[in-house]
């Protein structure tokens, strides 16, 4: 295990130790205040006695599981990185975004990190980069604060918190070079992900294929979507959503005389397949119709043996609609 640490700021501090602590590879949240003017704040000074303290969670993560970057990137999905001490209905100085590092290595993949964010808006990043300075842990009623008091007041949505349990981070997917894929793939394979390609209806591995497990990038391995997703519909597999929000990404797709959002790999960004709205209502509507040789299935049995083992939870706790 590498551990590592750091600071990190983004409004009320409850719903972010909850949503940070849930991500795989994060051993250990706290909250607290952070680069003040004063030591050992309690939280009504911090809310009205202008310390310069912002409400942060201090994140202990094994860095062999979870990288900087790919906690960085999930960081960023719970906050609105161009708003200046305002998050949600949260206002003032000690709501500001902040990542407050110890290790100056860091540094460097902090900035990178904010350079990809930048070009993702159009507005100036808000977000506060600097050594910590100090940190005081917050008072013990305000620490894992939503646990203790479930549906108490959060500016982060709830289903982010039950989507971070099954995140990603890129990091761990690595993405071959062409010519490795073009060893590694068959024909159709290759095709199919490098060349945008379509299999055959009702001719590929996965359209008739129900058993429990996950549906992985087949050139990274990072996880694209799970068997109790999937569903019966067409000639090719189909899904009504992905195993995590940032897991795939549509762009719209104008070829053959039609206008369709085709999907992609995060991380690999290869040809997945494309996405309609005539799925299942009663599982939101949406049918990924993807192709089975973009995807690896690993069963459930053989998770843990091949380092997906966070997902086993999922089958655990499933219920099969009614």
């Amino acid at each position: 295990m590498k551990q590592k640490e750091i600071y990190l700021a983004g409004g009320c501090f409850w719903g972010l130790e909850k949503y940070l602590g849930n991500i795989p590879g994060v051993l250990e949240t706290e909250v607290g205040y952070a680069n003040g003017k004063t030591e050992h704040p309690t939280y009504e000074e911090v809310c009205r006695l202008n310390t310069g303290h912002a409400e942060t969670v201090r994140v202990v993560f094994d860095a062999e599981k979870l990288s900087l970057a790919g906690l960085l990137n999930l960081y960023y999905q719970v906050i609105n990185p161009t708003s200046l001490n305002r998050q949600g209905n949260d206002v003032g100085s000690q709501y500001r975004t902040g990542i407050y590092y110890i290790d100056q290595e860091d540094l460097p993949i902090i900035t990178k990190s904010l350079e990809l964010l930048q070009l993702e808006h159009s507005r100036k990043i808000a977000i506060e980069v600097k050594p910590l300075q100090n940190y005081f842990a917050a008072e013990e009623y305000h620490q894992k604060y939503l646990a203790k008091n479930p549906g108490g007041y959060c500016h982060i949505p709830e289903h982010y918190f039950e989507a971070a349990k099954y995140a990603s981070d890129p990091e761990r997917y690595p993405i071959p070079d062409k010519d490795a894929l073009k060893e590694q793939l068959n024909p159709i394979q290759y095709e199919v992900t490098m060349k945008n390609g379509t299999e055959p209806p009702y001719q590929n591995e996965f359209w008739d294929h129900f058993e429990e497990g996950l549906y992985v990038d087949i050139t990274t391995g990072e996880p694209l979507f799970t068997s109790l997703d999937k569903f019966e519909a067409c000639g090719w597999p189909s899904f009504s959503k992905s195993i995590h929000p940032q897991s795939v990404k549509t762009k719209r797709d104008f070829s053959h005389g039609m206008i369709r959002d085709e999907v992609r790999s995060r991380t690999g960004d290869i040809h997945l397949g494309h996405v309609f709205e005539d799925g299942p209502e009663d599982r939101g509507g949406l049918r990924y119709c993807i192709n089975s040789a973009a995807l690896r299935f690993i069963p459930k049995e053989k998770l843990a043996e091949e380092g997906y083992g966070q997902y086993l939870e999922l089958f655990s706790t499933y219920r099969k609609p009614e």
